[in-house]
């Protein structure tokens, strides 16, 4: 990236007035150009000589869903480039209730530069986009995650022992959701040694395993699906996992999610296996002791003081990036509003 980044820099990115929905929307030089870009705001954030590219810009950020990371992101993002954003939820807006998703669209790109969505549905994103006038982004739906997967990857791009060596991790845990679903995709599109390691009824649909295989054909990344530990671990230089369960969740269901996948839980014995000094990574928020409502509930009901999806132990080790995947969130998630609204 240019010293001097400037708008016309930015729009030679070619992403000006693009939708952030999926991975799948973008080439691999197209998500690598947004990666470069965070790498290079964040520096020129650290040095005190970041440009404000976004002044007098406006974001409507929609939670249908709350959040701590995104809500923060998207907020010092736009406020760092000179822009607003105000925050719309399930109290303050229509949208989905007296108010359709096409509706809510033509009214808010009317007023706003761009909108963001973070609930439940992806085709209400979807919908969101096909009316909106201005550019729309998925900052999480139950299907999707895609901002969550370029902090990721900027965040596995600085810990990366040899950049020039293909970049390998894996999954464990509940792989239906919209991580097991993005990290996989995401390996998929960025040529990545991309492996999911869960009992196979929480393998992601067929459709998105179909998806993957077809853009490793062009990528050359290698997809693994497993439910052997050893297999889907050994040697990779990153290990993900998420949490298991939600308190919106049956009881009935956390007794079967968990006794699944207990055997899949992110402890030393499971990063030893991994490549040597590999590191963990969790998208937060964690559950890697009691200190919350719904830690210290599953650790009483089913014994797992030492920490559930991941353990106390690793969490609080140096081997923890997850931190930093936090930080990063917001650098990645600027360079999707400076690379589509500059």
């Amino acid at each position: 990236m240019n010293a001097d980044l400037t708008a016309d820099h930015v729009r030679s990115l070619g992403l000006t007035g693009r939708d952030f929905l999926r991975e799948l929307d973008f080439t691999a030089v197209e998500l690598n150009s947004l990666l470069d870009l965070a790498a290079r705001l964040k520096q020129l954030r650290k040095q005190g000589s970041e440009p404000a590219l976004l002044q007098r810009k406006n974001l409507a950020a929609i939670f249908e869903k709350t959040s701590t990371r995104t809500r923060i992101s998207f907020s010092v993002a736009m406020a760092d480039q000179g822009g607003n954003t105000t925050f719309l939820d399930g109290a303050s807006s229509q949208i989905g209730h007296k108010e359709s998703p096409a509706d809510t669209a033509r009214v808010l790109s009317r007023i706003f530069d761009a909108i963001e969505f973070r609930g439940s549905e992806q085709a209400v994103v979807e919908e969101l986009a096909q009316h909106s006038s201005v550019p729309v982004y998925n900052g999480l739906t139950d299907q999707w995650h895609p901002t969550q997967m370029l902090a990721d990857f900027l965040t596995m791009r600085e810990h990366q022992s040899n950049p020039q060596e293909r970049l390998s991790y894996c999954y464990l845990g509940d792989a239906r959701n919209n991580m097991g679903n993005s990290l996989l995709i995401m390996g998929a599109i960025m040529g990545a040694d991309t492996r999911i390691v869960a009992p196979k009824v929480l393998w992601p649909d067929h459709s998105v395993i179909d998806q993957a295989n077809a853009l490793a054909q062009a990528s050359g990344a290698k997809i693994t699906l497993t439910e052997d530990i050893t297999e889907g671990v050994s040697g990779a230089e990153f290990v993900h996992t998420d949490v298991w369960v939600s308190m919106g969740e049956a009881k009935d269901v956390w007794q079967e999610r968990i006794e699944l996948l207990k055997p899949y839980q992110v402890n030393q014995e499971v990063l030893d296996l991994a490549a040597s000094n590999a590191k963990a990574m969790h998208c937060l928020p964690a559950y890697h002791d009691t200190k919350t409502v719904i830690g210290a509930q599953i650790a009483q009901e089913f014994n797992l003081h030492g920490g559930i999806e991941i353990t106390h132990e690793v969490f609080e080790s140096p081997a923890n990036i997850a931190f930093d995947q936090a930080e990063n969130r917001m650098h990645t998630i600027k360079s999707i509003l400076v690379a589509t609204l500059a």
